[in-house]
């Protein structure tokens, strides 16, 4: 069974950077491609970006944000960056078998973390 857990979340000043991290568990990186999203509250769940089984990466959300992953810990991070006051939302991340999809629509994804909590603010 695939099994995703999100760590890193917390709260930041606007400006600052934060790493969030995914740990798979019952599979590996080269069996899944795996997104990071988020959700405001409010608001519909939207893609970040997505790295696939060979490695390559996808971004849905501009420069600020980068995906990576580590095949040795089975993880993948996302560096976000600039971060402002419209961030702040819980942020997933998720497992699809096959590869990223082009407008990282979360459609596709299964499993999913269960998320962690990023709030910006002063």
């Amino acid at each position: 069974q695939v099994q995703l857990v999100e760590s890193g979340g917390g709260l930041v000043q606007p400006g600052g950077s934060l790493k969030l991290s995914c740990a798979i568990s019952g599979a590996t990186l080269e069996d899944y491609s795996i997104g990071w999203f988020r959700q405001a509250p409010g608001k519909e769940r939207e893609g970040l970006a997505c790295i696939n089984k060979r490695g390559y990466s996808i971004d849905y959300n501009g420069s600020r944000f980068t995906i990576s992953r580590d095949l040795a810990r089975n993880t993948v991070d996302l560096q976000m960056d600039s971060l402002n006051m419209e961030d702040t939302a819980v942020y997933y991340c998720a497992a699809r078998p096959d590869y990223c999809s082009i407008l990282g629509k979360p459609s596709g994804f299964d499993p999913w973390g269960r998320g962690t909590q990023v709030t910006v603010s002063t």
